[in-house]
């Protein structure tokens, strides 16, 4: 992973995944909200139409004057109305199911791949750390997230067929870069709901660190990639979050997905950061409790219909 040393700007994230249900939106949310709380200012993009982060944050569209959608078809559009604070260092731009239009809207649009780039260029600033959520799809949406990232993190549950797609996705990433955005990198996979204890999980987790390490002398965006640590243990507590409208902190900050996630975000900054010493949190294998740990989770990227949407009405970030 590359180091903040002469970084200019901040680190832009493309969280991204093919398949769906594999811990996606949980991840980037999640991930956001740990560095939040270690003192990042972070803004988080909601790219997917299905605005499964918007109803994670507890943010609802219909209640927002602006949303991702507006700032991609409008050139007019405010970027500031579309900004939401969520809590303390750390904004949001919502997306909405209109989203889903923005790619035929914008077919003939000569730079439709660098829109969103272009038009948060002077929001950036305030930030050291953008999260993007993509669709489970290489569109356009997808597009324009790999054209403004710096790198991509890549969630994945340590299963054989996963352990392929993510393989695909890679090269489908390096092809796109060289069009796009030949500086990107991959820079981390994030294991979500990992079992580590099966021998199954062993497998597929070592043969992904090969793979990635076969990597090192390739002219490969994948290249400096690495296995982020801890993985993310199957906890129920990230399953239910998102129904109340709220990161895995607000909703129970000693869970073990709670304490996953906090860790998660100290290797991140370690890395970025290596002359200092990240206190990277030692998680002790426990047998899980009934209440908190089951082995059939649903998708952590639950489709919050009818989510019990806490404090929906969030403050507007103020103009600067």
């Amino acid at each position: 992973m590359v180091s903040d040393a002469g970084r200019r700007g901040p680190r832009i994230i493309a969280v991204i995944n093919q398949k769906g249900g594999v811990g996606k939106t949980t991840s980037a949310v999640n991930l956001g909200a740990a560095l939040s709380e270690a003192g990042q200012r972070v803004l988080m993009i909601d790219l997917d139409p299905q605005a499964h982060m918007s109803l994670h944050l507890g943010v609802d569209a219909a209640n927002v004057e602006q949303s991702v959608y507006d700032i991609l078809v409008d050139e007019n559009c405010l970027v500031n109305d579309a900004v939401v604070r969520v809590d303390d260092n750390l904004d949001a731009i919502p997306a909405e199911t209109d989203l889903a239009a923005a790619e035929s809207e914008l077919a003939s649009t000569a730079d439709r791949n660098s829109i969103l780039r272009t038009r948060l260029a002077d929001l950036l600033s305030r930030y050291d750390v953008v999260l993007i959520d993509c669709p489970p799809s290489l569109g356009l949406l997808t597009l324009n997230a790999l054209t403004m990232a710096t790198e991509v993190f890549v969630p994945m549950q340590a299963h054989f067929l996963a352990l392929q797609g993510v393989g695909k996705l890679l090269e489908t990433i390096g092809m796109v870069c060289g069009s796009v955005n030949p500086e990107l990198q991959v820079t981390g996979i994030i294991l979500c709901m990992h079992e580590r204890q099966t021998m199954l999980a062993k497998e597929v987790v070592s043969d992904l660190e090969s793979f990635i390490e076969s990597s090192r002398d390739q002219d490969v965006p994948w290249r400096s990639c690495r296995v982020l640590q801890p993985p993310i243990r199957r906890n129920i507590k990230l399953a239910e979050a998102p129904s109340f409208g709220q990161t895995i902190f607000q909703y129970e900050p000693t869970c073990h997905g709670a304490n996953d996630y906090r860790a998660l975000a100290s290797d991140v900054l370690a890395a970025w950061n290596p002359e200092i010493t990240a206190e990277v949190d030692c998680i002790v294998e426990t047998p899980p409790t009934t209440s908190e740990t089951v082995n059939d989770d649903p998708p952590l990227d639950v489709n919050n219909d009818h989510a019990k949407v806490a404090g929906s009405d969030r403050d507007h970030v103020e103009s600067s």
